[in-house]
């Protein structure tokens, strides 16, 4: 199973939401809120993904994108690729 990460903040709803989809699929995550509150990982994180804002989910070091892109992934079947029920 690929390691999930996503980064958050306080009182995001899209943050909620991707979160909420993960563990209704099973798929448990490590989630690092202190990072967007650090502007020196924040604007690292923004460089590496291209994404200026949250949530920022990461599969391994592969990028994902926000909550949309993964609902997108879900509908698509994708995250049964990585060990969804």
């Amino acid at each position: 199973m690929v390691n999930i990460k996503i980064y958050t903040r306080d009182y995001c709803v899209f943050c909620i939401m991707a979160k909420k989809l993960l563990e209704q699929r099973g798929l448990s995550y490590d989630e690092d809120k202190t990072s967007w509150r650090d502007p020196i990982k924040k604007q690292e994180l923004i460089e590496a993904s291209g994404h200026p804002t949250v949530p920022q989910i990461w599969f391994g070091d592969q990028f994902i994108g926000g909550f949309e892109e993964l609902e997108a992934l879900d509908q698509k079947d994708g995250l049964k690729s990585i060990g969804a029920s």
